[in-house]
């Protein structure tokens, strides 16, 4: 999830099909009820672009439900943090959607196998982590394109992520922002207790990751790919995925690589 293109949105010769997305809460959908009696609304599988109403994490649902799909995903905050979301205005939204940026991002795929030998796949387009599910520590083993590179790591969990993810999680985790043409993945421990003073690294976003769960029986521990849980897995593969994008639009002057470069100047 690391290309960004500097181009504007969608310019189609009639006005854009605009289908709207609202979150559950109050404030989302009353402003969907009032846009769409302004605007008009579009079934969102035959819709030119997605206005999407709530917060980061409705956002982060919608441009699941669009992977995949050429339709571009317009965001207005009605959440709270609203760092994927454009300022929430009802004025002028034709005009603003033509003249949006575009960022072009690639999901992570994550390949679990568990403990029973069953194997499930996820996307993320935030990140990929693997938690310990009860009191005990975890102890990981990390390789990359085929090198083990960390024989054990003992923590509450790792995780790689997206440049845009970088500033979610892997944030909180103490991991470093990346910037979207970066080509990047960062790679970040969770309450790591041995290497202590490990503090995680940044792969190539050709990178092909694996993580092995030793002790397993006694330390077990789930991987989670945004919304896809899979608990007591013995091995996660993860890499990205561009055979797969989302594109999502932002106002000019205000696209996702100046929002990922002015979030590491917060104090």
């Amino acid at each position: 999830m690391n290309e960004a293109a500097a181009e504007p949105g969608p310019r189609p010769g009639r006005l854009a099909r605009i289908g709207f997305a609202a979150s559950p809460t109050p404030l989302a959908a009353a402003a969907r009820e009032r846009l769409v009696g302004r605007y008009g609304d579009c079934p969102q599988d035959d819709a030119d672009i997605v206005v999407c109403l709530g917060g980061d994490g409705f956002m982060l649902e919608t441009l699941h439900r669009t992977l995949g799909r050429p339709v571009p995903v317009y965001g207005m905050n009605c959440g709270s943090v609203g760092f994927l979301m454009n300022e929430y205005s009802e004025e002028d939204l034709p005009a603003r959607l033509a003249s949006a940026q575009a960022a072009v991002l690639h999901p992570l795929r994550m390949h679990a196998v568990t403990a029973t030998g069953r194997v499930e796949e996820g996307l993320a387009l935030n990140e990929v982590s693997l938690l310990r599910q009860l009191r005990q520590a975890a102890k990981i083993r990390i390789s990359v394109d085929g090198r083990v590179r960390l024989p054990e790591l003992i923590c509450d969990g790792v995780l790689i992520s997206t440049p845009a993810g970088s500033t979610a999680y892997n944030l909180s985790a103490h991991g470093p922002i990346v910037p979207l043409s970066a080509n990047l993945l960062p790679l970040t421990p969770i309450s790591a207790f041995r290497p202590r003073r490990w503090r995680g690294a940044l792969l190539p976003s050709s990178a092909e990751v694996l993580f092995e769960v030793m002790e397993a029986d006694k330390r077990p521990v789930a991987a989670v790919a945004d919304f896809t849980e899979v608990r007591d897995v013995v091995s996660v593969a993860v890499s990205e995925d561009r055979s797969i994008s989302v594109t999502v639009l932002f106002d000019p002057d205000q696209g996702l690589s100046e929002r990922i470069l002015a979030e590491q100047f917060v104090a």
